[in-house]
């Protein structure tokens, strides 16, 4: 389901996020980086919209999983998570892109989240044409990119609700409407993902 993040992470970082472009989202006006995509090898399925706490950053989650379950048969959880009371939660519905902010080419960046080994990555995200996305994932000094293709179409075992609402996927508590403010962890502390919350 993840496995896309896994083996980006495996070059430089997003296993199934990337494919480069060097040129800047300007000439032809950027498009908007919001909407479902399916990931460049084909597992997993990505919505991506303005986070609930701060309108100006991005947040992506994981809403359809081509192998939604394990070895066991039953559906895959976050078990790699550093924070051992999420560690039970289901990887479908889990926050990727936690909270990108827009920087000065008019790109996204920030975190992006690999539940497939509980780590996390440095991320650019931006799109030069409606029909895709293209994310840039970066681990110490290597980088590799893909291509996510915009879908319209549902699919069987796809998350169609609200984030945070019903049949929809979660945000992590400092993303959410009203910035979490029940649970959030506090700016400057470090976040289940070792990365100070509000300081990505």
């Amino acid at each position: 389901m993840t496995a896309p993040i896994h083996r980006l992470a495996t070059f430089a970082l997003v296993a199934a996020i990337a494919g480069a472009t060097c040129g800047r989202p300007n000439a032809a006006r950027a498009a908007e980086p919001f909407g479902t995509w399916l990931t460049e090898d084909g597992r997993a399925r990505v919505r991506t919209e303005r986070c609930g706490s701060d309108a100006t950053r991005l947040c992506g989650y994981v809403v359809w999983g081509r192998e939604p379950n394990g070895e066991d048969g039953k559906p895959k959880i976050d078990r790699h998570n550093p924070d051992p009371a999420r560690q039970a939660r289901p990887q479908l519905g889990h926050q990727l892109l936690l909270g990108l902010k827009p920087n000065a080419e008019g790109r996204f960046e920030g975190k992006i989240y690999n539940a497939d080994n509980g780590k996390t990555y440095d991320v650019t995200v931006w799109s030069e044409q409606p029909s895709a996305l293209t994310v840039k994932g970066c681990m110490l000094v290597f980088c590799a990119s893909q291509s996510w293709k915009r879908v319209a179409d549902l699919v069987p075992g796809q998350l169609q609700g609200p984030t945070d609402g019903q049949g929809g996927p979660r945000s992590e508590p400092e993303w959410a409407s009203g910035g979490g403010r029940a649970g959030a962890t506090p700016a400057g502390k470090p976040s289940a993902y070792g990365v100070p919350a509000h300081a990505r």
